[in-house]
């Protein structure tokens, strides 16, 4: 398996794929992988020549300090995995400064309003981080295609958004969220969560499950309400929002309207670890 640690030399084997005109498919990563990122992984080997995947946790993109320090970093354990998938995978395992240079510092982005709802609210400069990191990264790699589960809905319309202003010819897949036999939806955060919190987070699928059956015939108002309700004095799961938006700009809604998609989005706590999770509803 090839693992790269430093951008010229990944740069000069991509130059080499387009010199012999492969697809190249781009899973990019903060590592602790798991099932839902090796499902990233197979659909982008199944619709290209080859495959590339980087393993870097971005610095820029945590607005909380421990959650940095805290966040899983198992990159041996990585590489073997991705060996086991496929010695054909390549590996882009940079450091901070191989991404960033001598300074990590976020470029402020515009992305139309996405960035100010909901992850944006919560995590004041989570999405500039991630649009920096990305346009380095597609810089460095120049994907064919990208792929990006759709556990991080809000991120994903960011990075299509990313690639429209950035002018770039790369085509953004989203992925459908993997979740365990539970419900949960697959994260490396699971990682740090104990076994009572283990066992309750999946209500958090439960509920979304819920509030989509009961989407046809309630507001979106009294669905909020119902959620809260859920969460209200629980020992274990604390709410951080939930929020019924279009799927076009993501902005909360009081009132359906035809001919509109929606989804649920919800962040919950459970300790220090926090999950997010979204649902379809029409």
């Amino acid at each position: 398996m090839q693992v790269y640690k430093k951008r010229l030399d990944i740069r000069a084997h991509v130059a080499d794929l387009y010199k012999q005109n492969k697809t190249i498919g781009f899973v990019p990563t903060m590592g602790a992988l798991h099932e839902g990122h090796l499902a990233l992984i197979k659909k982008a080997m199944d619709e290209n020549q080859v495959v590339i995947t980087s393993i870097f946790v971005n610095p820029t993109q945590f607005n909380n300090p421990e959650d940095l320090l805290n966040y899983p970093r198992t990159l041996a354990t990585d590489i073997a995995l991705l060996s086991s998938l496929s010695p054909e995978i390549i590996v882009f395992a940079p450091s901070a400064q191989e991404v960033y240079g001598e300074q990590v510092k976020s470029t402020n982005y515009d992305f139309g309003g996405l960035e100010d709802e909901m992850e944006g609210r919560h995590r004041p400069g989570h999405f500039d981080g991630v649009g920096t990191v990305l346009t380095s990264l597609f810089t460095i790699v120049k994907p064919t295609r990208a792929y990006f589960g759709e556990k991080d809905f809000q991120q994903l319309q960011i990075v299509k958004k990313l690639v429209e202003i950035e002018k770039l010819p790369i085509d953004i897949i989203g992925c459908s969220i993997y979740r365990e036999k539970s419900g949960l939806a697959l994260s490396s955060r699971n990682k740090r969560l104990n076994k009572k919190q283990l066992d309750e987070a999946p209500m958090i699928y439960k509920i979304l499950k819920q509030v989509k059956n009961d989407f046809g015939t309630k507001s979106a108002i009294i669905l909020s309400e119902w959620v809260s309700e859920q969460f209200a004095n629980h020992e274990t799961l604390v709410l951080e929002y939930f929020e019924i938006a279009k799927v076009s700009d993501l902005k909360s809604i009081m009132k359906k309207q035809k001919n509109t998609k929606y989804r649920a989005f919800i962040a919950v706590f459970a300790g220090e670890v926090r999950l997010i999770d979204n649902i379809a509803l029409n």
